[in-house]
Parts: structure tokens; sequence; C-alpha cells
């Protein structure tokens, strides 16, 4: 949203630079927009598979994984690191993450997202953890 667009043209380019196609959904100005509009766009792909995964900006990055985590087929997690990103990926295999753009620096993003990217789902004993969660969405 509003609170992490700047961070998120940064993270644009990054991963343009870096070779990977990009589907940008905005915001693209500092103009006050609401967070969940933004990350059902985002999820909204995620689930129809046109992207392999999503990335969400706000100013905290607490609403916007909250708003797409009530999309059905979402796993999404907040990381404010890059230990964390890899391990949203390994144990939980989240289909999007989220950051803060007021609280995360642009360094630090760039390395969450290129560890996100980088890691692996482990599956094994974190498959059957994460058919518990998602079953959560029909209890």
């Amino acid at each position: 949203d509003h609170g992490g667009f700047e961070l998120k043209d940064i993270l644009r380019d990054h991963l343009t630079e870096k070779g990977h196609e990009i589907k940008d959904l905005g915001t693209n100005t500092a103009d006050s927009v609401d967070y969940p509009d933004y990350a059902k766009l985002c999820a909204d792909e995620v689930v129809a598979k046109n992207v392999d995964f999503g990335i969400l900006v706000c100013g905290t990055g607490v609403g916007i994984s909250i708003a797409a985590n009530k999309v059905d087929g979402i796993r999404c997690g907040l990381c404010p690191s890059p230990e964390i990103a890899a391990l949203v990926k390994q144990h939980n295999n989240a289909n999007m993450i989220a950051l803060g753009g007021r609280f995360t620096d642009v360094e630090t993003a760039k390395k969450i997202v290129d560890s996100y990217m980088s890691a692996e789902f482990e599956g094994g004993r974190h498959q059957g953890r994460i058919d518990k969660m998602m079953a959560l969405e029909n209890a």
C-alpha cells in the first residue's frame, strides 16, 4: 500500500535486474489506499497461479499479511529478516511474503526477498502441519 510503495519499487527493480518477470499491482504513490484491496489483488493472482508467489509491502507488513491470509489458499508470512523469510518457505511453504516498508531498510529487504526465493519447502513433517492449517479455512 502507500506505506510501502517506495520499497516495492526498489524490490521490483532489484528482481527485474536479476532477470525475474514481475507483475506490479501497485500502488505507485504515497496517496492513501486500503491495503486489503492490494492484498486481495495479489492473493488472487497467486491462487489463480498467474504468478509463482506474491510479495506484499505496507507500512508494517502486519495488516497486509493478515488481509492476504483471509483469501483461501494463501499462506503469507510477515518477514522481518532473511532467516524468517527462508523458514516461512522451508516450513510453511508460504506462497506470499509481507514486509514493512517503514521498518525494513533497503538492503535487508533485498536479502529477505532473495532468501525467500532461494529457499525450498522441506516437506515431511511440515506438510501435515500445513494440511491442518489450511483445513482451518473450512472449519
